[in-house]
């Protein structure tokens, strides 16, 4: 009789969130390619999204939106892989980057995780200055250390080890343009905020006056985002529109919240 062979257990998982992006999900995925196993998450697409990734892979998860962190640690919880690599759909990885984590999967050496620098592409070309380069971002790690912050927005990985650096950027597209950007920005600045008021924070007073200055000095000054020329004065100026939004949407949220518990209060009475 013949016993059939386990099959092995993958190295590297790449694991992907998706939610209506059937036009850009096809290149990212095509640059992972090389990974011995891809998971991607779907949470209710109504357009082509999940059709592509089964091109891709036959580990295509539907589910609810539960938030970035906690949607991300469902595709960690469904990855198979002993490294796993974190990926966006507006990301792609250039074949040298591939050559980096595909050596670092085959040496399994002593590090729990590995930060990936990121260049971003805006305005029709790759940004330096601003803060936006390099952008580092930690996306390689062993499974069993590390997690994803569960955060309404700015979800990261969390690992339990030392953590080393790749060379080579992941080329990210973020936006297309400042409409985009805007778009993006006010339900980011509105997720950033109901993190805020779930943390208990309160705004100073003030505070969304001069942290929006703040954000425009450090992006246009500090960081050299003058160099970028009219580009960099652009972001500098979104920048502190963003932070400005966050502090203004905390402060409407939590008057509501007052509001909401005087009417409580009174309804007692």
């Amino acid at each position: 009789m013949i016993v059939p062979r386990p099959t092995p257990a993958p190295r590297l998982s790449v694991i992907v969130i998706a939610l209506n992006q059937e036009a850009h999900l096809k290149a990212c995925l095509e640059t992972v390619s090389f990974a011995d196993e891809i998971v991607v998450v779907d949470s209710g697409s109504t357009d082509g999204t999940v059709a592509v990734a089964r091109q891709f892979t036959d580990r295509v998860i539907s589910t609810a939106w539960r938030g970035f962190g906690a949607t991300k640690n469902l595709a960690l919880d469904r990855a198979r892989g002993r490294w796993v690599f974190s990926l966006d759909t507006d990301e792609r990885v250039p074949p040298a980057l591939a050559a980096e984590i595909q050596a670092v999967v085959a040496a399994d050496g002593p590090l729990a995780g590995y930060r990936v620098p990121r260049k971003n592409y805006f305005g029709g070309r790759w940004v330096r200055w601003g803060g936006w380069h390099p952008d580092l971002t930690l996306r390689l790690f062993r499974r069993e250390a590390g997690r994803f912050v569960e955060r309404e927005v700015h979800e990261e990985v969390q690992v339990q080890g030392p953590v080393g650096r790749l060379r080579t950027p992941l080329e990210h597209y973020s936006y297309t343009g400042v409409g985009d950007y805007v778009t993006r920005m006010d339900r980011y600045a509105r997720l950033a905020a109901e993190e805020m008021r779930k943390q208990g924070r309160r705004p100073r007073p003030g505070e969304a006056l001069w942290r929006p200055w703040g954000a425009f000095f450090r992006s246009y000054v500090w960081r050299l985002g003058f160099l970028e020329g009219e580009l960099g004065f652009t972001l500098a100026r979104l920048a502190a529109t963003y932070t400005f939004l966050k502090y203004a949407y905390l402060r409407e949220l939590l008057q509501e919240r007052d509001a909401q518990g005087e009417a409580g209060d009174l309804h007692k009475s």
